[in-house]
Order: C-alpha cells, then sequence, then structure tokens
C-alpha cells in the first residue's frame, strides 16, 4: 500500500493553486462553518444556513425544477429529488481512493473537459492526514490530492470570493449538505456563469481533534490509521501503512467512552443526510458494497456522463425491514445522556447480534431508508432538548413525514 507520506508530501500539497489566508470565523449557534461567514458579508448567513430557517422545497424547485414529490417515486421523502439511483464502482479504481474515485474523477473530468475553470473541494492538511483544508483546483491532475476522506470541519465556501476575484464564472464545488445548502441559498448573487456541485452525504460529523480520540480508543497505533470507511455491511474498517486492515462491528464500537460532546448539535440535528440540493450525490448508504449514486437533475447527469465506460452501472437492491431497528434506535435516543445513545446490550451478546446483522439487518436501499429515518428522529429529539426554540423553523416538512411513523409529530408550540 501507499504510505500516506509517499502520496501526499507537503511539497505536493504546496504546488497546488496559489493558498488562500481565510478570515476567522464569525461566532455563531449550530454554526459548522461552512465558510460563508468568514466572507467580506458575513451577515448573509442569515438567509443562507440550513440551521436557521431552511426552505427545501424552494431551494429543490430553483435548482431540480421541483420539489421532492412522493407521488412520482415513494424513495424522494427520503433521499430528496432524482432523476435515478444507481449503484456505482469504476472499472478503474483510483489509488489512494475511499472507494474507486468517483467523485474526484467526476470533479477531474469536469476541468479536463473545461466544463469549468476551477473547483473547490478539500485536500488533507499537510501536518495532518485527517483535517480537511479547502483547496481552489484548476489543473485535473491535482484532484487526486482531495481522495479520501477528512474528518472535521472545512470553511470550503469561504474559497468562492477568492475563485471569483480570479476570472472564474465556472466553478464546480465538491461539498457536504450544511455547505450545499448555503451554496445554493447564494447561488444566483454570485453571478457565475456555470456551477457544478457533486455533493457527499454526511451527518455525523466532529472537529479533528475528537476524531483523533476516536482513533486512539480503536488502534494502539492511531498515527498509523491511513483510511476508515463506516460501511453498508455494518462493519467500520480501518487500513493502516503497513497494508494491514482491520474490521470492527458497529456494536463494539466504544461509542460510551467517547466525550459526550462528541458529535455536535449541529451534527445531530442535520435535516439533510442526502444532499438534496446537489446535481449528483456519491455515497455509499445504497451501495450494498459498491458506491450509490442519486443523479437528482440533467446537470447531475451531464456529469456522470463525462466518466464514460469508465463506470459501471448496476441497479440497487433492497433487502431486510427496517422498522424495528428504527424504533430501537429512536429508544436508545429517548434515553441517552449528553446525545451519545446507551448501549443496553449485555457484552456476551453483542458479537451474536454482530454476526447477524449483516445476514438479517436491512441491506442496500432498506438500510438507507433506515439510515434517514434514524437521523430524522435523531434531529426532532434532539432539538426538542437542545434547541426549543428552533423546533418551528429549522424541521423541514419531510423530516417530520420520516419521524411521523414513530409517533413523533409536529407540535402546536411549532405551528404558533
Amino acid at each position: 500500500m501507499t504510505n500516506f507520506s509517499d502520496m501526499y508530501s507537503p511539497d505536493m500539497l504546496k504546488n497546488l493553486d496559489t493558498p488562500h489566508k481565510l478570515n476567522e470565523p464569525v461566532p455563531r449557534s449550530l454554526c459548522t462553518d461552512c465558510g460563508i461567514s468568514r466572507t467580506k458579508n458575513p451577515s448573509r448567513c442569515g438567509t443562507a444556513c440550513q440551521f436557521i430557517k431552511p426552505d427545501y422545497p424552494k431551494l429543490e424547485t430553483q435548482i431540480h425544477g421541483r420539489e421532492r414529490n412522493e407521488s412520482i417515486n415513494p424513495d424522494e421523502l427520503h433521499f430528496g429529488a432524482f432523476k435515478r439511483i444507481v449503484r456505482a464502482k469504476l472499472k478503474t479504481p483510483s489509488e489512494g481512493a475511499q472507494w474507486t474515485g468517483i467523485t474526484t474523477q467526476l470533479a477531474e473530468q469536469l476541468l479536463r473537459n473545461g466544463l469549468v475553470d476551477a473547483v473547490i473541494a478539500v485536500k488533507p492538511d499537510a501536518s495532518d492526514r485527517w483535517k480537511p483544508e479547502p483547496v481552489l483546483i484548476t489543473k485535473p491532475d491535482d484532484m487526486k490530492q482531495c481522495r479520501g476522506m477528512r474528518m472535521g470541519y472545512a470553511p470550503t465556501l469561504a474559497l468562492l470570493e477568492p475563485a471569483i476575484e480570479q476570472g472564474y464564472k465556472r466553478i464546480a464545488v465538491v461539498g457536504i449538505p450544511c455547505q450545499i445548502y448555503a451554496l445554493r441559498a447564494l447561488e444566483k448573487e454570485l453571478g457565475l456563469e456555470k456551477l457544478y456541485v457533486i455533493g457527499t452525504p454526511c451527518s455525523d460529523n466532529t472537529t479533528t481533534e475528537n476524531f483523533h480520540t476516536f482513533l486512539n480508543l480503536l488502534s494502539d497505533k492511531p498515527e498509523t490509521v491511513s483510511y476508515l470507511e463506516f460501511r453498508a455491511d455494518y462493519q467500520v474498517e480501518l487500513r493502516f501503512d503497513d497494508g494491514s486492515r482491520k474490521e470492527i462491528p458497529f456494536l463494539k464500537l466504544p461509542i460510551s467512552k467517547l466525550p459526550g460532546d462528541f458529535f455536535p448539535t449541529t451534527c445531530q440535528t442535520c435535516v439533510d443526510y442526502t444532499n438534496a440540493l446537489s446535481d449528483i450525490t456519491v455515497g455509499y448508504m445504497g451501495g450494498e458494497g459498491e458506491q450509490w449514486l442519486i443523479v437528482r437533475n440533467d446537470r447531475g447527469e451531464e456529469i456522470l456522463s463525462l466518466l464514460g465506460d469508465d463506470i459501471l452501472l448496476s441497479q440497487t437492491g433492497s433487502k431486510g425491514n427496517r422498522k424495528s431497528h428504527v424504533e430501537g434506535f429512536m429508544k436508545n435516543v429517548e434515553r441517552s445522556a449528553n446525545g451519545l445513545p446507551l448501549r443496553a446490550m449485555p457484552d456476551f451478546v453483542r458479537p451474536i447480534v454482530a454476526w447477524l446483522m449483516p445476514k438479517i439487518g436491512p441491506r442496500g436501499m432498506e438500510f438507507a431508508r433506515t439510515r434517514l429515518e434514524m437521523k430524522a428522529i435523531e434531529t426532532i429529539l434532539h432539538l426538542r432538548r437542545k434547541a426549543p426554540s428552533k423546533m418551528k423553523n429549522m424541521v423541514p416538512e419531510h423530516v417530520w413525514k420520516l419521524a411521523k411513523p414513530y409517533g413523533l409529530e409536529r407540535e402546536k408550540d411549532t405551528e404558533a
């Protein structure tokens, strides 16, 4: 296996486009530092932030030509408006990629085909492989430096102003949901000729420092972990610099040992796991061991077409039943302390359940639906506990619909 130090040496990272010094963020509650507060007009957060008063029907109509519609496809309630959902993998995986490299290949091909002048994405910090650092990329070959997962907060949208000031009018952005919501809310005032958006799902982010605490619990040599993936088969996979691997069942993760503030309130109350305002979402939840693409509009189809025959697409599958799993999750969250679910299962039972889950648990699209309903429940319960005044404006209608079968409904005080 290629070592991190070989792939991402400081000299290589410095050879990317000219680095930009970012302003300090404006302190705000429920903020993931998407970058807008660091721009010349930080007051725009008031209308652009997902955590204030999101309007998904308006922005979905603006971006996709219509809002999510269950009569077109019942899965739109869970995943947002889309044209098609498919499993996907590259015929030749990109070296150093988290999966096969689809996300970075899409962005690279936008540059290589001259459809955009620049891509705003994140690369690993030169001193910490897990820390995300926003970068403005104009050379196709430089996209390979953005491969792999980062954990932490990156003010990606702070690079919009430098990009526009340099004359770039055709831009692609690779980002997580809270970043993409703000981008779309401000899109009309940016004056861009073209904007392509490649979204990745996200729900449970944390600080890079907290993530290192997590790695310390998973391995006695955390500094050598080069790869970490939460897989759809209920396993966390670790890879190490020496080429070795380790798999840990979800049920055996040391969740109870994490600090109470490990997951911030923002991520516990995210209302858009699937990045519904992107042109194309690239994730893994419904992929059953492969990646999972949600092609949302014509621009998403255009982006995907750039990979041509290099990408293998197949129909998604769906197995299992989510109801009991979601109900069990809800009970844990209801009795949790500081937002982290309690693990009441006896230790001797966990290996048995961990063995059973990949065989009888929800898989494929049902796994994805499970996670979306869990996320909706988590959002409502944590907001009720930690920020009840935000219930009226912050929870979109689609989240309430996902939670309704489990007895969670919009309360009178949120309708006032």
